[in-house]
């Protein structure tokens, strides 16, 4: 299981650098080299996305891959934003980190249906 989880959490490396990174890095450079490089990128996320998931679904339900997936992907997004693209943090990343624990709580939770 923390197989799935280490790889999860550097395939959403890889996609959050995809996805916003040019922002920072890449704001003078044209549209078609900032996608060719951003799905160069993108090939190394699911090299490992696509074996977390396969490796993951012996132990997790879909759902709880899912949600596993998003919450891994907001934790490196706002590390992200803090350290790579100087954001700062506002109080609604609290706000939407109990929301998440929420939908972890729910999706994990025993069921008798």
């Amino acid at each position: 299981m923390l197989k799935t989880v280490i790889l999860l959490f550097l395939s959403n490396v890889f996609m959050t650098f995809a996805w916003y990174g040019h922002l920072r890095d890449f704001k003078d450079k044209s549209l078609i080299l900032v996608i060719g490089v951003s799905w160069l990128i993108a090939f190394f996320e699911y090299c490992l996305q696509v074996p977390a998931n396969r490796i993951g679904s012996e132990y997790f339900t879909l759902a709880q891959l899912k949600i596993i997936q998003e919450v891994i992907t907001l934790v490196v997004f706002v590390l992200f934003s803090l350290f790579y693209m100087k954001q700062k943090i506002h109080l609604n990343y609290l706000w939407a980190g109990l929301c998440m624990m929420g939908a972890v709580f729910f999706i994990f939770r025993e069921t008798s249906a």
